[in-house]
């Protein structure tokens, strides 16, 4: 696949530098796996998947090797398949909050895999970058503001993952404009932009706007290879902007997430009452008590989905979509 050169900032690292277009497809509870990872490395994305995904059952060895080591084998066969149009890196995600008691574990099987891109969320800390560096891996932090991405810096991360409002999950508040014009005053490092982004000319706007790559999740969940159940795969599809509530009820931080499925689940997506931070809990591998497991996140840029399709036929989409709007461009 022939790297997309112009628009792409000269301050990317080489890993990041030759994908076929400017993407990462967005790590998501539960629903990013081995097979979506591969289907959006093959067909020239960044794929990632949460650590805390990969969950085995008590007394069994850990899930997250086996998918490091079956993701890893499955792209280098591509590879040798396609060496004209290799795939993408991966990437995978790591919940750096203080009720993640896997979080070492999961560091150490990291290492030992050699993790070529590492994304953490929900605190910054130094060990955590320096066990990815030590491997020659290359750490972009989610952040909602500026001062969250200057502690980011600071602490050893390598690039930053802008989450503005409207995106999926734990979403900021900041119009994109406002967050990425403040973080491009001081950095010139890799910069990614989240919020609403799920056509080919959005992904050239976040370029356009200072931010070297677009962060896609919500439209990854209409995909054959998402694992998602087919009801939370249609309602992406049926749904648009006004059907996404911000609410902090269900883990204690706002995020955005799908009003038929809170009404689904007896409540009023209307009247919902907030809770507190401290109620965040990834003890049990994800945020979100039991209780509100069919409760389904997405960002607000699912207007765009029409169809629950292949992942690399989405991705077929979006790269005619941006050649078109550049283009346009002139």
């Amino acid at each position: 696949m022939a790297a997309i050169q112009k628009g792409i900032a000269m301050s990317l690292p080489a890993i990041l530098s030759h994908l076929r277009l400017p993407i990462i497809g967005a790590p998501m509870f539960i629903v990013s796996g081995p097979e979506l990872v591969i289907a959006q490395c093959k067909a020239g994305i960044v794929g990632s998947f949460p650590a805390l995904n990969a969950r085995e059952k008590e007394g069994e060895p850990p899930l997250l090797d086996a998918w490091l080591t079956r993701i890893s084998e499955e792209l280098d066969r591509h590879n040798q398949a396609n060496p004209d149009s290799p795939a993408a890196p991966f990437a995978v995600n790591q919940i750096v909050h203080r009720s993640n008691a896997r979080l070492e574990r999961d560091i150490e099987i990291c290492v030992r895999h050699k993790v070529p891109l590492w994304i953490t969320s929900l605190g910054a800390r130094p060990e955590v970058n320096e066990a990815a560096h030590s491997v020659g891996g290359v750490v972009l932090h989610d952040i909602i503001n500026n001062s969250f991405a200057r502690k980011a810096i600071d602490k050893g991360a390598d690039g930053l993952i802008a989450v503005a409002a409207g995106a999926g999950g734990h979403a900021g508040t900041q119009s994109p404009f406002a967050l990425i014009q403040e973080i491009r005053e001081w950095f010139d490092g890799p910069l990614a932009l989240s919020g609403s982004i799920a056509t080919g000319r959005a992904v050239l706007a976040a370029q356009v706007a200072g931010a070297d790559l677009a962060y896609i999740g919500s439209a990854f969940i209409a995909t054959a290879e998402a694992n998602a159940v087919p009801d939370y795969k249609q309602m992406i599809v049926d749904c648009g902007a006004e059907d996404i509530v911000y609410s902090s009820k269900f883990t204690g931080v706002h995020g955005n997430y799908l009003k038929p499925s809170i009404r689904n689940a007896g409540m009023d997506p209307d009247t919902l009452e907030g809770s507190d931070a401290s109620a965040m809990s990834f003890a049990e591998g994800q945020s979100k008590a039991k209780a509100w497991s069919a409760i389904w996140g997405a960002g607000q840029g699912i207007g765009a989905v029409n169809a629950v399709q292949p992942a690399g036929d989405y991705i077929d989409r979006l790269a005619r979509e941006y050649e078109a709007a550049r283009r346009a461009l002139g």
